[in-house]
């Protein structure tokens, strides 16, 4: 394609052929290719965690949370799923000329306690207003700095026989955003997933030294998260659609819109790889916190099917799982 279509910030395989054929092409080096959610840096002798990200979710607010509190649970959650402690935000702001300075309180309200339940500071910022139609209402970017606790999280720790975690229901933010945005209603309604990780992962890293990786499945969701993960690899992934959870308001939408959960995107998860003789141990610390009461075992590492992932399905068969290939839902985060 010679222009950029939404598809390119679907999370999936078009974004990344162009992170692979432009980006790391032109600014390469050994910490860029790691490509984790963080950068981790060496500084004065500690490890640094550093991450960047942009919000653009359409519309600001929608069933559980709004692009203020979003931004920093985004930044928090891709610092917490390296290792790292969060400890310092910065907050750039784009508004469009226009915009209700009520409703920018209440999302500087929403950042500041997302902050402080997060434990975050925010320490500097930007903010820039555009003329009107050269941004839809306000974008915000946040960067973030942790100091890392724990540095043995690395998919080349993973090894055939490992399981597969998830800390909850899938795509709840998702179905929250498109319900909100298309003023669509269904029986159960659905509240966006969108919250803090550091201290799940926290009790989780306690629990056990075995956990060989994480990740936060946002966009692309799961399925393109475990594709990610598998790509390239001398492992495979199985994961059982049974034990994948779904809450029943998310199901209804994809089998009225035709989605499929394991793409939709999750703002308050996280996707853990375990050592099967630690799984248990750390399932059970997961659910000591509210956010993994619903957590799961959901697959296995497998060493065949190299760099695929694949599901077991309810009906007994076998259905190769690939990266989201387009976008599903444009601007959910």
């Amino acid at each position: 394609m010679a222009r950029i279509t939404l598809s390119y910030g679907g999370g999936g395989t078009l974004m990344h052929q162009l992170i692979d054929s432009l980006f790391m092409k032109e600014f390469d080096n050994k910490i860029l290719s790691q490509k984790k959610d963080s950068a981790i840096l060496s500084i004065c002798g500690k490890k640094i965690a550093f991450t960047t990200d942009s919000y653009v979710v359409k519309p600001v607010f929608f069933p559980g949370g709004d692009i203020g509190s979003l931004a920093v649970y985004g930044t928090v959650n891709d610092l917490s799923v390296c290792g790292a402690k969060p400890l310092y935000i910065s907050l750039a702001i784009i508004i469009e000329e226009g915009f209700d300075k009520k409703l920018l309180r209440k999302i500087t309200a929403s950042v500041a306690l997302a902050a402080k339940k997060s434990g975050v500071y925010i320490v500097t910022g930007d903010t820039k207003v555009v003329e009107k139609g050269s941004c839809d209402r306000i974008f915000i970017n946040t960067s973030g700095i942790g100091e890392v606790y724990y540095d043995r999280l690395s998919i080349d720790e993973i090894k055939a026989g490992d399981l597969v975690m998830i800390s909850g229901p899938i795509g709840d933010h998702a179905v929250s955003v498109l319900s909100k945005r298309e003023g669509m209603k269904f029986a159960t309604n659905i509240k966006s997933d969108s919250a803090p990780l550091n201290n799940i992962i926290h009790i989780m890293l306690e629990a056990s030294g075995k956990i060989r990786f994480m990740r936060d499945p946002t966009r692309g969701g799961v399925a393109t998260t475990l594709n990610e993960i598998a790509k390239g690899r001398n492992f495979g992934i199985s994961i059982d659609e049974k034990e994948i959870p779904v809450r029943s308001g998310v199901k209804e939408a994809c089998e009225i819109l035709g989605f499929d959960p394991l793409y939709l995107a999750c703002e308050g998860r996280v996707l853990a790889i375990v050592a099967k003789a630690d799984a248990l141990k750390v399932l059970k610390a997961m659910r000591k916190d509210p956010i993994g009461r619903n957590a799961k075992i959901i697959g296995r590492v497998m060493s065949e099917c190299r760099g695929m992932v694949y599901l077991n399905t309810i009906a007994g068969g076998k259905r190769l799982v690939d990266m989201l290939s387009g976008e599903q839902l444009p601007r959910i985060c």
